[in-house]
């Protein structure tokens, strides 16, 4: 009997995937930085719009893993309901960038770490092999292993954020002191509450948009959840609440403390903590340890991402495989459902970050996020061309639609209004670099590189595959997920 992926993650695993997703160092750093930049209505009506639009994007993968649940997701429906090539590209752009990831986010833990020890030697490059090995452990015993530990890493970032709310609201009213000058007058000070007009909005976009991405990785796990039909569209559902509370909320709480003018608002480096605005609500509430406990949610943060990273690309390739866009070596899977040699070879992109053993780490960091930082927009938009073109081709085809396992709200409205603003955060990420009297070609193709190089992939699969745009009555609504 052919083996096939294990259904073991439950519903809670589902729902603190997604949760984990969507917090990271973006809300716990760089939140900060776009309430500088846009003020705190500014940053906040972002944070709002754009979690909207993720909002859209998951309901509209909701529908498509719950309809067909599968690894291979975004490969798969853009296979299905666009093109092949398309699909092609798609998969293995989203395999490329996860596994590129997974070595950023190897690099950022030894930034990470360095609060503690001294990480500046010969020997900086042991704290990711450490880290690598953690990582990969967690994922090769089983899916089970894998969920368990992401329920985990997102219960201390879940708790950290509420626990953060609480204070902030508690400082706020004056319960708790630490906050002399907190209040709504933080909202009228100097240009406040929008800083810098609609040209601000749209720049503090691109950090908002990837503060968000990850949360597409319970498409991912679909193939391996117990009960899809009813688990999926359950933790879809909650996508919404979780960005209102979490990052709104957060902001929200944020804005009233500290004001826009503050200059530790205006940095936004990673791999120093102590600018965080949590760090500063945290210390000025009296908890003196603040910097060491967000460094260490931070660090718990880093991990979590390496570890969906590595889950999401291994499962990515050996979808590819199974559909024939990967060698078949890859299909291979374990005793426990493992698909080992596709993590192999995850695991050998992601041993990139050894290279911090001969460069500076900052330059390494910054490296390999620009070569893979363009390919979670890309999947974005996958999901939005896909799922529009799955119910128009089941509209088409004369589907019952109320036999759906979970519809997608607002259509066609969701995922047009998903692909428009993803596309313009998707090019508006460097702008500033054409603005200039001299083009910075460099900086421009550091950050578009990834766009020819989906395009390249698939034309030159859709020419020697010679494959056809799917038409809506040619499209195969079979939930076959083999």
């Amino acid at each position: 009997m052919q083996k096939r992926l294990k259904r073991d993650l439950k519903a809670r695993h589902l729902t603190m995937i997604a949760i984990g997703g969507s917090i990271g160092t973006g809300l716990f750093v760089a939140s900060g930085a776009t309430i500088a930049h846009a003020g705190p209505a500014g940053a906040l009506l972002s944070y709002m719009i754009i979690g909207l639009m993720v909002y859209f994007l998951m309901t509209s993968l909701g529908e498509l893993a719950a309809y067909l649940p599968v690894s291979g997701t975004f490969a798969t429906y853009g296979s299905r309901y666009v093109d092949e090539s398309f699909g092609f590209a798609i998969g293995w752009n989203y395999w490329y960038n996860w596994a590129v990831t997974v070595a950023v986010d190897l690099v950022a833990a030894q930034l990470v770490i360095s609060y503690w020890f001294d990480v500046s030697g010969s020997y900086s490059w042991l704290w990711s092999a450490l880290f690598l090995s953690v990582i990969f452990l967690l994922n090769y015993i089983s899916v089970k292993g894998f969920g368990e530990a992401e329920f985990w890493f997102s219960l201390i970032k879940v708790v950290t954020v509420v626990v953060f709310i609480v204070v902030g609201a508690l400082m706020i009213i004056g319960i708790l002191r630490g906050a002399p000058n907190a209040g709504w007058h933080n909202w009228t000070i100097g240009e406040a509450p929008f800083v810098g007009g609609f040209s601000s909005m749209i720049g503090i976009a691109m950090i908002v948009g990837f503060s968000f991405q990850g949360t597409e990785l319970i498409g991912i796990a679909a193939g391996e959840s117990q009960d899809p039909e009813k688990n999926i569209p359950k933790s879809m559902k909650q996508v919404f609440w979780r960005i209102l509370l979490f990052y709104v909320l957060a902001i929200f709480i944020i804005s009233l403390i500290i004001p826009y003018t503050d200059p530790s608002l205006l940095r936004n480096d990673e791999s120093d903590i102590s600018v965080s605005p949590f760090t500063l609500v945290f210390q000025n509430a009296g908890l003196l340890s603040a910097a060491a406990i967000m460094n260490t949610v931070i660090l718990t943060s880093v991990l979590s991402a390496g570890n969906s990273g590595l889950y999401a690309s291994t499962r990515m390739l050996y979808a590819l495989a199974k559909e024939g866009k990967a060698p078949k070596m890859f299909t291979k899977l374990s005793k426990s459902g493992v698909p080992r040699r596709a993590l192999f070879a995850t695991t050998a992109v992601a041993m990139l970050c050894f290279l911090t053993s001969m460069f500076e780490n900052k330059d390494v960091y910054l490296w390999l996020l620009n070569l893979s930082g363009m390919t979670g927009f890309i999947a974005w938009l996958g999901i939005a061309i896909s799922q529009y073109r799955f119910r128009k081709g089941l509209m088409v085809q004369g589907y019952d639609l109320s036999q759906l396992p979970y519809k997608a709200s607002a259509f066609p409205f969701g995922p047009i209004f998903a692909f428009v603003l993803c596309l313009i955060i998707t090019l508006g990420q460097n702008y500033e670099a054409f603005l200039r009297d001299q083009i910075d070609w460099y900086g421009a193709t550091a950050t578009y590189i990834g766009i020819p190089l989906f395009f390249i992939i698939m034309f030159s699969y859709k020419l020697i595959k010679k494959t056809k745009f799917v038409r809506y009555k040619e499209m195969n609504f079979s939930r076959d997920a083999d």
